[in-house]
Formats: structure tokens, C-alpha cells, sequence
């Protein structure tokens, strides 16, 4: 791969993991970060409703969901650099073929051609 085009994707993960890192410290130094009753801003003696308590646990349970997969992005992330750096960033990990430019525009961390995509999501690939 030339490099201007390897350059250009890696502006592209750069920028997506700033954005990613950003987004995760946002949430470990924002509301989510609180306790239950912090978050309610309650400090009585007295019990919370139910309804109230299952809402505010399903909206933690989903912050914290959505902050899992964004690590996961951003481990990803990481590894298509360090392939950008040893040189085998935009070759296929299991045909050993080229990835598509129109798909490491879209998704520049892949590791797997189209095809080989399809197969691994279609659970068609030995491992």
C-alpha cells in the first residue's frame, strides 16, 4: 500500500480513537460514575420506588454496555495501527488478499476482506 493511503488511514483511526477516548472519559467521569443513591440525589432514610430503581439500573446496565463495546472499538483500533506500523495493515488475515479501499474507508480497522467477512459472520470459517 502507497503511503499517502496509509497515511490517510491513519488519520482516520487516529481521529476515531480520540473521539472513542473521549467518549469513554466522559462516561467514567460523568453522571454514571455515581452511586445509586448519589444519582437520585436522595438522601433520606427512605426506600426508592421500584420502577424508579429497575430504570435507573437498566439505564447504568446500557451505559456501561455501550462503554464495553466502545473499548472493544478501541482495542480494535489500536491493532490496525500497530498493523499500519509493521506493514500488513490492508491485507486480509485469513485469504492473505487486499481489503478493498471502499472498505477500509468505511471500516478502517478491518482485518478481514468482504468475502471473508461474510464467511466469518455466516460461521462458514475454520479456525
Amino acid at each position: 500500500m502507497q503511503a499517502q493511503h496509509l497515511q490517510h488511514y491513519k488519520t482516520l483511526l487516529m481521529s476515531k480513537r480520540a473521539e472513542l477516548l473521549k467518549d469513554l472519559d466522559e462516561f467514567k467521569n460523568g453522571e454514571n460514575s455515581s452511586t445509586i443513591k448519589d444519582a437520585s440525589g436522595d438522601n433520606s432514610a427512605y426506600t426508592f420506588h421500584m420502577a424508579d430503581q429497575g430504570t435507573d439500573n437498566m439505564e447504568r446496565e446500557k451505559a456501561y454496555y455501550f462503554a464495553t463495546r466502545e473499548g472493544r472499538l478501541l482495542y480494535h483500533i489500536d491493532q490496525a495501527l500497530e498493523r499500519i506500523e509493521d506493514g500488513s495493515y490492508g491485507m486480509c488475515h485469513e485469504c492473505n488478499q487486499y481489503i478493498s479501499a471502499d472498505r477500509l474507508e468505511a471500516v478502517p480497522h478491518a482485518r478481514l476482506c468482504i468475502n471473508c467477512k461474510m464467511k466469518e459472520e455466516n460461521g462458514v470459517m475454520q479456525y
